[in-house]
């Protein structure tokens, strides 16, 4: 079954089921995103594909790559509002990934200023594609986030990584800051095993 919608004054015929981000790339709408993958169940966590939504006579703001579609749904891709909103989210990714060629062009897209908060280089903006990427399409869960809040950050398995990362590194194009801290990490994990056990 199908479903009508407008994004950006445009009227875009969607199928049930898909999101307003599918939508809309399946008519040449480009959304920004870091965090979405066409294989992954949607994440939610970079939140640069903020979208406005207009329905049953209200607006809200709400993520493109989670919200389905429905009849009648109106959205706007761009907007003052949603452009600060990016531009604020780039600058604190910027912070952690000043080097991102990624994120450099949507920093120069959306006028974000990558010297506005201190730098915090760990390359890492915690985007989760390595990690699910691993448990959802390769069922391996080598790679996971440890910790919380400031101090969250994804590490690799050394027992799992040993056996199933060096011939495999399909996670490491999916990183939208860098895939050698990927490689450096992984590396680390390797490191971490006695000598015997890093033989793959």
């Amino acid at each position: 079954m199908s479903v009508t919608l407008t994004i950006d004054n445009r009227e875009v015929k969607a199928e049930e089921g898909m999101t307003v981000l599918e939508a809309a790339r399946s008519t040449g709408i480009d959304i920004p995103t870091l965090c979405y993958h066409e294989k992954l169940e949607p994440y939610t966590a970079c939140r640069i594909c903020m979208v406005e939504i207009e329905a049953r006579g209200r607006t809200i703001l709400d993520t493109a790559c989670s919200r389905p579609v429905e009849e009648n749904l109106v959205v706007r891709t761009r907007s003052e509002r949603i452009d600060k909103i990016r531009k604020a989210l780039l600058e604190l990714m910027l912070a952690h990934a000043p080097d991102s060629p990624t994120l450099q062009d949507l920093a120069q897209e959306y006028g974000a200023d990558k010297a506005r908060f201190e730098k915090e280089p760990s390359f890492c903006i915690l985007c989760g594609l390595c990690v699910r990427y691993c448990a959802e399409v390769k069922k391996k869960n080598a790679i996971a986030f440890v910790d919380r809040g400031p101090r969250r950050e994804i590490m690799f398995i050394p027992e799992i990584a040993a056996k199933e990362c060096w011939n495999c590194k399909e996670c490491f194009p999916l990183c939208p800051t860098s895939a050698l801290q990927a490689s450096y990490l992984l590396t680390k994990a390797m490191m971490a095993l006695p000598p015997s056990r890093t033989r793959v």
